[in-house]
């Protein structure tokens, strides 16, 4: 319980801060404006034209009501001229560096420093019109903390790039994984950013959680098959046993990955139907990973006519052997046999067990072609020929002929 205390302490103080800063950031920049513009306002009113622009709207001078549209007007105006001033200024920096994930975050921070310059606009036109009391504070707070967390949010591709990097240069982080890791830094950014709002208005956060309690346990019994579907997930990127864009067959699902995703992994067969298969029964399954063998078996019989000899079967078979182990589609560090191994009904028959040296499909189509016709060449080069199923029968005796002595 203490340490629940001191965690739901240090979140609160956490939160307090964001919720006072962005207050304090608000105060910093329109002050100084509405301070410098505010004099050349009331010098208006006493000129010639002042008792028009001292009339009230609402017990608001008109000369003020004025000046707070033509503010908010200019700063809304221009503000795509100040986010390039920001941004340019960012990027000169960043382009200093090596890397790029400065580059990218300059570039997503554009979109919530634009809106940056909106809330200044409603908060000046607040200020000029006088309405300056808690509720508008409310709001203008609430709609800074909501930026600088979508600020925080936009850091977020910087982290998804550079884990993608890590993971094409044979780190231990897989590209699953790391698009794993975003979407919860993603989540957990926007749940912080929903308590921030709550207890910017006044909402007690720790309390109301508690108070959410059974309500938890009883969506947490509810939802035990995405409870499992999330954790099958997290099981299957720690271990890696599947990636996008890998051949796989699961649970009688034979096809490529297309998403591994935090409920279900998406296949795509060969039929090009569209598979989507829970995580938890792919995490509690026997998984067929044929991406990862590297290599892909030969195995075949061919047959030879029963009028082969045996010094043409030798000949052959060695032929076969030696053909085999000079190819170059051949991986020549696994198993290779070469054997005359039966005597069938209607043919006599070779066997042959290989491995090609590569995994990829088309490939091992055609390396399998130019192994078949190479075949073909050495049986037609040793004058022998393939057998096809056939029956010869002998007749001792037909009707009406006497038999031989």
């Amino acid at each position: 319980m203490a340490g629940k205390s001191l965690e739901s302490n240090v979140s609160s103080t956490v939160i307090q801060e964001v919720t006072d800063a962005s207050k304090d950031l608000l105060q910093s920049v329109d002050r100084s404006l509405f301070d410098s513009i505010q004099p050349y306002i009331n010098k208006l009113y006493a000129g010639h034209y002042g008792r028009y622009l001292a009339d009230t709207i609402f017990g608001i001078p008109l000369g003020n009501l004025l000046a707070a549209f033509l503010v908010a007007f200019l700063v809304i105006i221009l503000r795509k001229y100040l986010t390039r001033i920001v941004t340019g200024f960012l990027l000169k920096l960043a382009h200093k560096t090596d890397t790029k994930l400065d580059d990218i975050i300059v570039h997503e921070l554009k979109s919530p420093i634009r809106f940056f310059f909106v809330i200044i606009a409603l908060d000046l036109f607040f200020q000029f019109i006088f309405l300056d009391n808690r509720y508008t504070q409310l709001l203008l707070s609430s709609l800074l903390i909501f930026d600088l967390y979508w600020m925080v949010y936009a850091l977020t591709p910087a982290l998804q790039n550079f884990l993608l990097n890590h993971s094409q240069q044979g780190g231990h982080i897989s590209y699953e994984l790391g698009r794993f890791i975003v979407r919860m830094v993603r989540l957990l950014v926007v749940l912080l950013g929903i308590i921030s709002l709550l207890y910017n208005f006044g909402i007690n956060v720790t309390a109301f959680v508690a108070s959410l309690g059974l309500v938890g346990m009883a969506f947490a019994l509810a939802a035990k098959d995405t409870a499992a579907n999330l954790f099958g997930s997290i099981a299957l990127m720690l271990d890696q046993s599947i990636r996008i864009g890998e051949w796989i067959k699961v649970n009688g699902v034979e096809g490529i990955v297309e998403d591994i995703g935090m409920r279900t992994t998406k296949i795509r067969t060969f039929e090009k139907s569209f598979v989507v298969v829970p995580n938890s029964i792919v995490a509690n399954t026997n998984i067929e990973n044929f991406s990862r063998r590297g290599i892909r078996r030969i195995k075949m019989v061919i047959g030879l006519t029963y009028d082969t000899t045996t010094a043409q079967m030798r000949r052959v078979t060695e032929d076969l052997r030696t053909m085999l182990q000079a190819h170059p589609g051949i991986a020549h560090d696994q198993t290779l046999l070469i054997r005359f191994d039966r005597f069938e009904d209607s043919y006599l028959g070779i066997f042959i067990y290989t491995f090609t040296n590569t995994s990829d499909w088309e490939r091992y189509l055609e390396i399998k072609e130019d192994i078949n016709l190479k075949i073909m060449e050495i049986i037609e080069s040793n004058g022998v020929a393939f057998a096809f199923p056939s029956q010869s029968i002998y007749v001792e005796k037909l009707p009406g002929i006497p038999a031989r002595d």
